[in-house]
């Protein structure tokens, strides 16, 4: 027997009593009631793919889940678990007085030799950068072994905001060797560190990363719109050309409510 599948519901459109609210189209849903998968988890599946998609424009209203459960034919409790769950994830925000907001999708990054401008730019999240810093300074004992020079050598430090969708993301402190690129501060405001390179003819072979996380301070909160002490990612990495000559050392702190690494995991053989 053909299984029975409910007709698509259309999503809410925003409230328009809210000026300010992006409009966006009705969106479909499919949702299969026959499925082993809750069908709440279904819901907030395809209300993250529709954020992420730009489907739901960020400042959209969704509607309370009164009238998002009698449009889409579900309960209030699976409307409101659905909700919750992409509240958690950072995706969806609840102001009182207005509703149920989008805000800006995540950032998911691959763990590969990339440069963050390249892959904000990918992901359609319109990356920005404002230059903090730029200076030639003695090699601390850290930066000289990573670089391979001899410590108090000149190395050129660069420190910068990089935003997506105008709102802060990560701030990035690089130290490269002296003499290896000309760092113009209009260019270095204007694309990436890696994108800057290739152009110089420098061919990126891989890097050595470490990635952690802890609690922001009280001016690395300030800097990346974050309450102080919450949680950041932080990432390390040394870069190597294919001459196997160190091209840069990345210090590197990312909103976690913002930004997350993604990678994928095999199995040995």
């Amino acid at each position: 027997m053909a299984k029975h599948r409910p007709p698509q519901h259309q999503a809410p459109q925003s409230d328009a009593s809210q000026p300010d609210a992006p409009r966006h189209r009705p969106l479909q849903f499919s949702l299969d009631r026959g499925s082993p998968v809750p069908l709440y988890y279904q819901l907030a599946q395809q209300l993250e793919a529709a954020i992420e998609q730009g489907g739901l424009a960020p400042g959209s209203l969704l509607g309370n889940e009164i009238d998002l459960a009698a449009r889409l034919g579900l309960s209030r409790p699976t409307v409101r678990q659905a909700i919750q769950s992409l509240v958690d994830k950072g995706l969806l925000v609840r102001r009182r007085g207005v509703g149920t907001q989008v805000v800006h999708s995540q950032v998911k990054r691959p763990l590969e030799l990339s440069s963050l401008y390249d892959d904000l730019e990918a992901a359609g999240q319109q990356p920005a950068t404002l230059l903090l810093g730029r200076a030639t300074e003695p090699a601390t004992a850290r930066v000289a072994a990573a670089l391979g020079v001899p410590e108090g050598a000149d190395v050129v430090r660069v420190e910068r905001l990089r935003l997506a969708h105008g709102e802060p993301v990560a701030h990035l402190c690089n130290h490269l060797p002296v003499g290896l690129l000309d760092l113009d501060g209009d260019v270095l405001a204007e694309t990436g560190l890696y994108r800057l390179m290739r152009s110089a003819g420098i061919t990126l072979h891989s890097a050595r990363q470490t990635i952690g996380a802890r609690a922001a301070t009280a001016e690395e909160a300030e800097r990346l719109a974050e309450p102080a002490g919450a949680p950041l990612l932080t990432m390390e990495r040394t870069t190597f050309d294919d001459t196997g000559r160190a091209v840069e050392l990345g210090s590197h702190l990312y909103r976690a409510s913002r930004y997350s690494f993604d990678f994928q995991l095999l199995a040995r053989p």
